[in-house]
């Protein structure tokens, strides 16, 4: 027997159980989705979470186009970027980037949330998000989880 009878199990990349699940966006307010969602990610609501290592859900997020903000975030919150060159900084509102698309609304939201580093990236390729109620993902038999 060892000298220490308690052990912290660190979970890597092959012992990591992931799984797939569906989360539907529709009615939810934006960001306490983001949050739910980049949790799951991250593997934080797992037993054996380990925070440098992807140990995570590939979550799946449908009807994107049906998500809420409150107040008045649809016309005054500015997403900032840049283009790289001398007075090239853009803004947009939420409502110009849902005429585009809705996904990028959830996607941006829960990369904020995600670490700012080369595990991050690596995270963020386990989010799949839809505009409609139909995804492509029916062979990895997901789970329905309620937020």
């Amino acid at each position: 027997m060892d000298s220490i009878s308690y052990k912290t199990a660190m979970t890597n990349k092959a012992t990591a159980s992931k799984n797939w699940v569906v989360v539907d966006a529709e009615g939810k307010v934006l960001g306490r989705l983001a949050s739910e969602v980049a949790k799951m990610i991250r593997g934080k609501h797992k037993p054996g979470y380990t925070p440098n290592t992807d140990c995570g859900d590939n979550v799946i997020v449908i009807n994107s186009d049906k998500v809420k903000m409150t107040g008045k975030k649809w016309t005054d919150k500015q997403y900032i970027s840049h283009t790289g060159y001398p007075g090239g900084q853009r803004t947009q509102t939420p409502n110009e980037v849902l005429a585009k698309s809705s996904t990028i609304l959830v996607e941006r939201a829960v990369r904020g949330m995600l670490p700012k580093n080369r595990l991050g990236r690596a995270l963020f390729g386990n989010l799949y998000v839809y505009e409609g109620s139909e995804h492509k993902h029916e062979a990895q038999t997901p789970k329905e989880i309620k937020l």
